[in-house]
């Protein structure tokens, strides 16, 4: 078994093949050399009898065998093979003619007692091989008065004739070798791709770089490696892809996690300090119940404007909240925009929340789009806010920008001092605020810009922000377009 595994499978494979081909070679060479010898002497046999036939023949058609006799004496005396031949002709069991050394009647006797077959013409060539060692042949005329014996002795041209060709044997030896030489490129073009597949299974569980070889040969067992080593690859793109798509879903799980750790942090901290500030002013004024009315009052002012913040504050969060998990139930309809526009316009004039800020926009009367109109006041109103308390600038406008067959473009600008270019990435952030130590002298939740957004985007709409070229910050949005448009 240990031997087995260090013969390389061409080997395994080639030494049986090469063995069958030489066995089959072997017995085809005994089986052609004992065919050919035997029909060399049943060639020499047949001679033989052909001369005592003729002879007969002319004897029953009534015709002088003897010229025959003479040409037969003659020929075959010429010829090496058939030099020894004796020829002996009875007549009424007397010897009227002879070649060669006339046939003794001893001998003749002993041919009649056996060795001849029963109709006294044919006999068992090799049995007279091992016995007497001549050929020999008897013929008799229909009247059995004239016999004719033929005899030929084994000598070396005979022996020599009655062997197969040695030709026979150099075209078994070339065929054998040729057989051999092809089987050897066929066991060695089957081992390549054994080898190569042996390769692959060896380098594929250990290897992960491995980039395997498709240079098979091309036949039933090359097809069949193409086919595993394609297996392979399709399997090792899927892996990968399986582990990318695992690190995505990890680095989603990890931001999650972490914004929703941040976004819990952030609101504790949001919540803290108008809560704080609240009990504060209470406690001061639970401790001092001398305290002057002014102060009292001015105390209460303080707790009702935090209050109100922190109503405010969760008022944002259930906004956010219902937008970012809920936006799937929000209810739409065809909304007149222009409408909506004028609405919160004049709400913001009469309400004075602008200040010194005057708001103008320029919506057709017939822009309608498909939104809730709750949540397009609340994301106009938002936007004006945001410009009014941070822009520093003197107007702000929202005008339509452009339409096609699904969406309207609007755009929403301000006059001011823009932002920094490193901020606009986090405008749409949760408590994102521009000024640093997170000030919030210009009141606000930190959420307007984040409610913007999510409400854009739960209504099918895109928003982008950017700065002006002339100053200012400038929102980009688009909202679904009715039909009746």
């Amino acid at each position: 078994m240990a031997l087995r595994k260090h013969i390389k499978y061409q080997w395994r494979l080639f030494f049986p093949l090469v063995a069958l081909i030489w066995l089959v070679v072997i017995v085809l060479g005994v089986w052609m050399n004992k065919t050919e010898r035997a029909l060399r002497i049943e060639n020499i046999r047949a001679q033989i009898a052909l001369v005592n036939a003729r002879i007969i023949k002319a004897y029953s058609d009534d015709t002088d065998p003897m010229p025959f006799i003479k040409f037969i004496g003659r020929y075959y005396q010429e010829s090496p093979l058939f030099d020894d031949i004796r020829l002996s002709l009875y007549h009424n069991n007397r010897c009227i003619y002879f070649i060669g050394e006339p046939i003794s009647p001893s001998e003749t006797r002993d041919i009649k007692a056996g060795n001849v077959v029963a109709d006294g013409s044919r006999f068992d060539i090799n049995e007279y091989r091992r016995s007497t060692n001549f050929f020999y042949d008897v013929a008799k005329s229909a009247d059995g008065k004239l016999q004719a014996y033929c005899l030929l002795p084994f000598n070396p041209e005979v022996i020599e004739a009655s062997r197969a060709s040695t030709s026979i044997y150099i075209i078994l030896i070339v065929v054998a070798i040729a057989a051999t030489v092809l089987a050897y490129f066929m066991a060695r073009r089957l081992g390549r791709n054994v080898r190569m597949l042996r390769n692959f299974a060896l380098r594929a569980g250990t290897d992960p770089n491995f980039v395997p070889s498709t240079d098979f040969t091309h036949d039933e067992l090359g097809d069949i490696s193409r086919q595993i080593v394609r297996f392979y690859n399709e399997r090792n793109k899927s892996v990968m892809k399986l582990k990318r798509e695992h690190q995505v879903a990890m680095r989603a799980l990890e931001d999650k996690t972490r914004l929703k750790r941040e976004l819990t942090n952030n609101i504790n901290h949001e919540l803290k300090t108008p809560i704080g500030v609240i009990k504060g002013y209470l406690d001061t004024i639970m401790e001092h119940p001398e305290m002057d009315e002014e102060s009292r009052k001015h105390f209460l002012s303080k707790v009702n404007e935090h209050v109100n913040r922190l109503i405010q504050l969760l008022d944002d969060l259930s906004s956010i909240t219902r937008l970012e998990f809920g936006s799937k139930m929000i209810n739409t309809e065809t909304v007149d925009f222009h409408e909506i526009a004028f609405q919160v316009v004049n709400d913001l004039e009469t309400s004075g929340m602008m200040g010194n800020m005057e708001f103008n926009y320029d919506i057709p009367t017939d822009c309608r789009v498909i939104g809730n109109p709750g949540l397009l006041s609340a994301m106009i109103t938002n936007l004006a806010k945001n410009a009014a308390a941070y822009s520093k600038g003197t107007e702000c406008n929202l005008i339509l920008t452009d339409k096609d067959e699904e969406y309207c473009h609007f755009a929403f600008y301000d006059d001011g001092v823009g932002v920094k270019e490193s901020s606009l990435p986090h405008l749409f952030e949760r408590f994102f605020r521009e000024d640093s130590g997170r000030s919030r002298k210009k009141g606000g939740t930190g959420l307007g810009l984040c409610i913007v957004q999510n409400t854009v985007e739960a209504l099918g709409g895109t928003i982008s922000a950017s700065n002006r070229e002339g100053g200012g910050l400038l929102f980009r949005f688009t909202l679904r377009r009715a039909s009746g448009n």
